[in-house]
């Protein structure tokens, strides 16, 4: 039996694990992560995949701190693998575990130090009226890999794009140039785009992380487009795992955009804008300080946006059941 707690950021679900898993092994949180790869990938595909998740559902593992002053830690898991960041399962846990006293902090501005898969991420509720309305996070180095490529893609064509780490590395492309509108309608077209791009970037380029291999891969791909809401800055949407949408902005992601914002002189220091997802639900970035990370100019962005609690369930692994570590169609 496992008990998952169940909220959403900007729409994009989170399915915490909160009872039920077996012990975790491991020093640092890559190291637990890969332990639980190796070890337990069937609760993570019985738990995220049908029939009782589904193609976009997106978990979460809270663990003890990895760190003499950490409150927790945490590692990411959607229905290809394993996150190296994710900025949405950051703002929902810091609303869960604040919310439900899971950990205890006072005032209005709680600061919680989590230990993620890219290093240490620190966040900051803010409560109004004992609860937590919204949540800042500062993430880790953010950087620009490779900027103005370009590639030809099977039955798309030549496409222009950007690579940028945020915790997590994308190719970052315009959607207007693709014939992509971001929105619903487009879902399917969202899809298939995404992970055409996906596979013909990681195949032709190598992305290399300055110290961690296991960050060092291509994780998903954003699409960026003028705002439906022109009080924002921009829409985009990222496509990433096997095909997966985030509904939300994307809080790692807008932290990858940030760094490619200030590399052309685009957004100072300072500066906030307030991107738009595929539901028009919204992130704020902002980038707080500079620095050098390895051979990289790095920024160091926070992100703001809202969580709910939805909801909790009970799930079951019956040893007879022949699809107890569930399927996935797409």
């Amino acid at each position: 039996m496992i008990k998952t707690i169940e909220l959403q950021t900007g729409g994009e679900p989170l399915r915490v694990f909160t009872e039920g898993l077996p012990e975790i092994r491991g020093g640092t949180i890559l190291e637990k992560r890969r332990y639980f790869r190796d070890n337990y990938d069937f609760i993570r595909t019985g738990i995220l995949w049908e029939p009782r998740g589904h193609a976009d559902m997106y978990g979460a593992v809270i663990t003890e701190p990895t760190t003499p002053d950490g409150d927790f830690g945490t590692f990411f898991l959607h229905n290809e693998g394993y996150s190296t960041m994710c900025g949405h399962g950051i703002i929902a846990l810091t609303k869960l575990v604040l919310d439900t006293g899971f950990i205890k902090k006072e005032g209005k501005n709680p600061v919680l130090k989590i230990d993620a898969p890219p290093g240490r991420i620190t966040a900051i509720g803010h409560r109004k009226e004992g609860i937590v309305s919204s949540v800042s996070f500062i993430n880790v180095p953010s950087f620009v890999l490779m900027q103005d490529q370009m590639l030809e893609v099977n039955e798309i064509g030549r496409i222009n794009f950007d690579i940028a780490f945020g915790g997590a590395f994308y190719a970052i492309c315009d959607a207007k140039e693709l014939g992509l509108n971001l929105d619903k309608n487009d879902f399917s077209k969202i899809i298939d785009y995404g992970k055409r791009i996906k596979n013909a970037v990681a195949g032709n380029f190598n992305v290399r992380h300055p110290f961690e291999e296991d960050l060092s891969f291509l994780y998903g791909v954003i699409f960026i487009d003028n705002p439906y809401d022109y009080n924002n800055h921009s829409r985009n949407v990222c496509v990433f795992a096997d095909g997966e949408v985030d509904r939300s902005a994307t809080g790692s992601g807008v932290s990858a955009r940030a760094a490619i914002h200030f590399s052309k002189g685009e957004l100072k220091q300072g500066e906030k804008i307030t991107i738009e997802s595929i539901l028009g639900t919204t992130m704020d970035v902002e980038i707080v300080e500079l620095t050098q990370y390895d051979q990289y100019q790095a920024v160091i962005p926070r992100v703001t946006g809202t969580a709910s609690i939805i909801g909790q369930n009970q799930y079951y692994f019956d040893p007879e059941d022949p699809l107890k570590e569930g399927f996935i169609l797409r």
